[in-house]
């Protein structure tokens, strides 16, 4: 058996990896940009940028060397002339597709780039300009670079000159931000005849090719960080771990005693089958999945809680604050789980084996306890063992409506805050807990059914 869990280990590796990717894919891909989705896009872009740095959505996707960064507004002139329409010199040209929109800049004049906030200190950065110019002018980026000589800081032009092109170009200009960005001074320079700029972007340089968002990603769950919550500002592995307790304490007895009580009367529905005792808890179940989640809140919080007094209305104080949200629990499932039970021993009491041991004498209560609950056992336990993952993540509903602060509460809040740290973790550790019970149902199987070995 050891050896067989270790196997089994052994494999679910690249499952568990293949969660953690798509987990990375859809929070760091799919989703757009965490930090406008998490802060709106009201906020400043160097508070843009910061967000960016401490999670690591600032690097290049999965490899590479260069990022996207948010010093300069990424510029492709299709609508207007983006950061460059309050600098004066500037038109823009729209073009009726919009495939060749672009932006015009005058002649003789000398143009500071736009800029939202200082590049980062000591890195590099490169401008890649699509552009037009005639051989009549000419153009040039100009910044001036600071440098330190015996103690005094002295700041040096330093030129790149632009080559003339009568169709459209793209080239590359690379700087570095030096340890005082601020004195950079960039623009550009344009004499001659204007310049026709049809995208503009800059990138920052990673400082390496592993330097890159799911690299960081990785090195984070290595470390068992779970990142910051943007709300709270606390770590997310100190927020799950005060929630889950909570949450357990509400999940794990609406599970068992839910659990009971569906086999308990599934069992009473197969010894009783086709009488008007079977029947009746066909109606109560088919009653009780017809009624929605939210009534049985609102039918208890306001009669038994409020009206009646016999329960507290909110809060998590003591035990008696769960009793309420279990009983709510309880009930609102039980009506799927006995129309699920019941057709899986109804299932095993028209097998074979059931008739031959009534055949040999033996009673129902027998066959029901010894033959067709212990072969039922494998639907059982694979329906129970899936739920498991679930017990973690608390009830949504449940604790918001009755202020229990556990994770399902959290998850609540987090994805109405927008807090993408934590909404990630509590799918991520979800998704891995999933993976897990796969082997838990392969081991139970064995451990009730003789027939399957652990190979």
């Amino acid at each position: 058996m050891f050896n067989y869990v270790f196997r089994r280990i052994l494999q679910m590796i690249p499952t568990v990896f293949g969660v953690i990717l798509i987990t990375f894919v859809l929070f760091n891909v799919v989703g757009g940009s965490p930090a406008l989705m998490t802060l709106g896009r009201h906020v400043s872009p160097q508070m843009l940028e910061e967000f960016d740095e401490i999670r690591g959505f600032n690097k290049p996707l999965i490899l590479g060397l260069w990022a996207e960064t948010r010093t300069y507004e990424v510029s492709d002139f299709k609508r207007n002339a983006g950061p460059w329409r309050e600098v004066d010199g500037v038109t823009h040209h729209p073009d009726t597709d919009r495939d060749h929109s672009h932006i015009i800049l005058a002649p003789d004049m000398e143009y500071a780039i736009p800029l939202a906030f200082p590049p980062r200190a000591g890195t590099s950065f490169r401008w890649t300009l699509e552009y037009r110019l005639s051989s009549d002018g000419s153009a040039s980026f100009i910044y001036d670079k600071p440098e330190s000589e015996e103690n005094d800081i002295s700041f040096k032009k330093r030129r790149i000159d632009i080559p003339y092109s009568d169709r459209w170009r793209k080239i590359t200009l690379p700087f570095n931000a030096g340890e005082q960005p601020d004195e950079l001074n960039m623009r550009l320079t344009v004499e001659g005849a204007p310049i026709e700029i049809m995208a503009m972007e800059l990138e920052r340089r990673a400082d390496h090719i592993l330097d890159s968002q799911f690299v960081f990603f990785i090195r984070q769950l290595a470390r068992m960080d779970l990142g910051t919550s943007h709300v709270t500002n606390q770590p997310v592995t100190r927020m799950i771990r005060e929630g889950i307790g909570p949450s357990l304490k509400l999940t794990v007895p609406i599970f068992f005693v839910g659990l009971f009580m569906a086999i308990s009367l599934s069992l009473i529905c197969a010894f009783y089958r086709n009488s008007m005792m079977d029947r009746m808890f066909i109606v109560l179940a088919v009653a009780l999945m017809s009624i929605n989640y939210l009534v049985w809140i609102v039918v208890g919080q306001y009669l038994l809680a409020y009206q009646l007094g016999w329960f507290p209305v909110w809060g998590f104080e003591t035990i008696t604050y769960l009793a309420l949200p279990i009983i709510i629990g309880v009930i609102s499932g039980l009506g799927t789980d006995l129309r699920f039970y019941r057709t899986v021993m109804l299932d095993e009491m028209y097998k074979e084996y059931v008739r031959t041991a009534f055949a040999k004498g033996m009673g129902r209560g027998g066959v029901l306890f010894k033959h067709v609950l212990k072969n039922a056992m494998i639907t059982v336990i694979t329906n129970i063992i899936i739920a498991i993952p679930f017990l973690y993540t608390g009830s949504l509903l449940l604790e918001s409506f009755f202020g229990i602060p556990g994770l399902g509460y959290m998850g609540i809040e987090a994805i109405n805050s927008s807090d993408v740290d934590v909404i990630r973790a509590i799918v991520l550790i979800g998704a891995v807990l999933y993976v897990a019970a796969n082997l838990l149902t392969d081991i139970c199987y064995a451990w009730v059914d003789p027939r399957v070995q652990l190979k």
